[in-house]
């Protein structure tokens, strides 16, 4: 059954009820500001803007920190909010999911791609009904979209991981990247810069396989236990998608590896907390997902309005953005240690 959540709020305290709903429309309205300020006549709700947040995959913590940030934004911005993503990270069900919401006719749509190539003829499509376009967390090809919300420069980050791994392998020896999505245009990029730093600047250090588990835990888990077996000399894994790291950190502590083999990557810090303190892993990098969703409402919500990104531009509860190009760019990657992690919660 369909649920309609409406929010009640303080000016500190977010809350929420579900509640079954009288809605027969395809999507439900995960967050409505008509029952918190009065009720609407039909104009004016036919004139409060719609958005629609598509994640790559629903239900892994990464994720659920953003759809909270894209609540809160939808909350203080005053517009609807549909938030729907495939079970698993998946081209194919994403764009089963733009066709619908192509269909319900919302303003805008704003997709966290699965495949830069696939998806791009049916938000062409949305594009030629008028819903505005934006992507954010991995992108899809320029032509696709009006701009590109990225979490920090692709180049930074990548070099940054291949750096976190070197500290803790005395720059030598053979490590693997776990991976999601094989076609993911974020995923590849860091890779990529990986790859460079690694050549550059680490020659005694080599790249021995790049697993891909599109973004499901239990197959993160198989092939890091697979790896770890494959290459008995095994020195570190990246995990540059965040169920990679977790998955990465159990293999180690089961197969009594901790201190031999250094797991570093892209996770948040709660499911990370334990192995952390207790030497599976070492460093974990990523930014605060929440945020990002937050600024993906609000930056949507202004291009829908025909204002667009600009550098330097102030986003409230986000800070300032760059931007390269129409790429946004919207801050500093965080390092998350043993001696810090409990300083976060997300």
């Amino acid at each position: 059954m369909k649920l309609f959540f409406s929010f009640v709020c303080t000016l500190s305290i977010v809350s929420a009820c579900a509640m079954p709903s009288a809605n027969t429309g395809k999507y439900d309205v995960i967050y409505s500001m008509d029952e918190v300020v009065h009720e609407k006549t039909a104009a004016e709700q036919e004139e409060q803007i719609t958005i629609a947040v598509i994640p790559k995959v629903a239900n892994i913590p990464y994720f659920n920190a953003a759809e909270e940030g894209a609540i809160e934004a939808a909350e203080d911005l005053g517009i609807n909010l549909l938030y729907e993503g495939p079970a698993f990270a998946d081209a194919a069900q994403q764009i089963l999911i733009i066709e619908k919401l192509i269909e319900e006719e919302v303003d805008a749509i704003a997709v966290s791609a699965n495949d830069p190539e696939e998806l791009a003829p049916v938000l062409l499509e949305a594009k030629e009904k008028g819903i505005s376009v934006v992507t954010w967390d991995s992108d899809t090809i320029p032509e696709a979209r009006d701009f590109f919300i990225n979490m920090v420069d692709p180049e930074t980050l990548g070099r940054h991981l291949m750096d976190t791994l070197a500290w803790n392998t005395d720059e030598k020896g053979e490590f693997a990247v776990l991976t999601g999505a094989l076609s993911a245009a974020n995923l590849n990029t860091w890779l990529h810069w990986i790859k460079v730093h690694q050549k550059e600047h680490y020659p005694d250090m080599t790249l021995v396989e790049v697993s891909a588990n599109d973004d499901n835990s239990q197959r993160a888990y198989a092939s890091a236990k697979k790896l770890l077996k494959k290459y008995p000399g095994l020195k570190g894994i990246i995990g540059n998608s965040s169920v990679g790291p977790p998955a990465a950190a159990r293999a180690v502590k089961e197969l009594g590896k901790e201190g031999e083999v250094a797991v570093v990557g892209l996770s948040s810090p709660n499911p990370m907390n334990e192995y952390l303190k207790d030497g599976s892993a070492q460093i974990i990098t990523l930014w605060s997902p929440k945020k990002l969703g937050y600024l993906t409402v609000a930056l949507t919500n202004n291009a829908v309005n025909g204002i667009e990104p600009f550098d330097w531009q102030d986003i409230a509860k986000v800070g300032k953005i760059r931007m390269i190009n129409n790429m946004v760019i919207m801050g500093d990657p965080m390092d998350f240690t043993k001696e810090n992690v409990d300083q976060y919660d997300f």
